[in-house]
Order: structure tokens, then C-alpha cells, then sequence
């Protein structure tokens, strides 16, 4: 087994000749793909933090359009805000 390359957590490392130490490391990687794969909160996390970024870099090129979105959000959220506000009044 070759110790320079580095293995995912999700993935078996080639070269293992035992059985039993391929099953186990087998197990470990179904294991670890299952807890990647239900962790939600997590990968909410990782991709709030990816659309983050994307935004910040977006505005960073594009300064007036990002202004421009974020009104336009604002409005729609105000406009959004009023309607149920008056729904729920009359």
C-alpha cells in the first residue's frame, strides 16, 4: 500500500491483500459515504457557504446588477410581506 498517496474517506486504498482488512476497510467507506450522503445539516452548510462565495464574487465583478438584485429581492419580499399582512387583516 502506498503511504504518498492520500485516500478519500469514501473510497478503499488499492493494494490491500488481506481479506479481512479489505473488508473492514470496505465497510468503513460504505460507513462513511452513508454519513456524507444523510448528513443534511452539513451539506446545507457547505452549500450555503458555496453560494455565499459565489455571490460575493459576483457582486465583486458586477457591483450594479448585485445592487439591482438586492432591491429587487427587497421588493419582493416587502411586496410579499404587505400581501399577507393584508390577508390576514381583512
Amino acid at each position: 500500500m502506498s503511504a504518498n498517496v492520500p485516500v478519500p474517506r469514501t473510497a478503499v486504498a488499492l493494494g490491500i491483500s488481506d481479506p479481512v482488512e479489505r473488508a473492514r476497510a470496505e465497510l468503513k467507506a460504505a460507513l462513511s459515504a452513508i454519513e456524507v450522503k444523510v448528513n443534511v445539516p452539513k451539506r446545507l452548510s457547505d452549500s450555503t457557504a458555496r453560494g455565499v462565495a459565489d455571490a460575493q464574487q459576483f457582486a465583486k465583478k458586477n457591483p450594479e446588477v448585485a445592487i439591482g438584485v438586492a432591491v429587487g429581492v427587497a421588493v419582493a419580499v416587502g411586496f410579499a410581506v404587505w400581501g399577507i399582512v393584508r390577508l390576514i387583516t381583512r
